[in-house]
């Protein structure tokens, strides 16, 4: 895989470098001080991953990943933890808080590898195929998988693409975050922002900006977190006080 760093910092990106070096996942074709100049490299070079800086002078991190094309893949990095819902809702992959922690690195790189498998995969032709009362048919690689809703963890938005994290696997399909939402069960499956659907079944913790499901820390939006609590956490917290 390869990438570049976008920041405007020139200690954050040497840093940066660092850390990438460190690692055989990815490899570094260039480094660029503001967004134009990348956008520019990005018209004439094909980059599978972007590290990008969100606050940044004349175009900041977040409109210019609205200008990006839609296989583009991005991690955030950046001081400023209050970016972190916004970046999930320009579907990145990924958001690292500065200083990053190398093995956070490694983790959001691994990711984006695997999503970039899976998008290789042929994907365009993967469907839902029908649904039941307790599983779904996903036509994937010229085969059918028999997905049961209790198996399924969460469901992450990817692009135009969804990514459902079961027990087994993670499958990969042509479909949109809302109509996949409305083929599974509404008792056990809440959509909590507009990039994750999770299985309650599945939730480990949570606290007022995540929820954390294994090793996976999935933002809670605003707009859902009132009705998470109420469905989700209401019980609980009322016995509380």
């Amino acid at each position: 895989m390869n990438c570049i760093i976008v920041d405007d910092e020139p200690l954050a990106r040497t840093e940066m470098r660092s850390l990438i070096n460190e690692t055989s996942k990815a490899e570094i074709l260039g480094e660029f001080s503001n967004a134009p100049s990348a956008l520019d490299f990005l018209k004439t070079n094909d980059v599978d991953l972007i590290f990008l800086d969100i606050e940044m002078p004349m175009v900041t991190g977040l409109e210019f990943a609205e200008m990006l094309p839609k296989k583009s893949l991005i991690i955030f990095t950046t001081a400023y933890a209050q970016y972190a819902l916004k970046s999930y809702e320009l579907e990145a992959v990924d958001y690292l808080l500065k200083p990053i922690d190398a093995k956070r690195l490694d983790k959001a790189i691994e990711k984006a590898v695997l999503y970039t498998e899976l998008l290789s995969k042929d994907t365009v032709k993967n469907t839902v195929e029908s649904n039941t009362a307790d599983f779904l048919f996903i036509k994937a690689d010229r085969r059918f998988y028999k997905i049961s809703f209790s198996d399924i963890k969460f469901i992450e938005g990817l692009k135009d693409y969804v990514v459902i994290h079961t027990r087994q696997q993670k499958l990969i399909t042509a479909m949109n975050l809302k109509t996949i939402h409305q083929k599974i069960s509404w008792e056990t499956f809440l959509r909590v922002s507009k990039s994750y659907v999770v299985n309650f079944d599945f939730i480990d913790s949570f606290d007022n900006h995540n929820i954390y499901i294994d090793e996976s820390e999935i933002p809670l939006g605003e707009v859902y977190r009132s009705d998470f609590f109420t469905k989700y956490a209401g019980g609980f917290l009322n016995s509380e006080g």
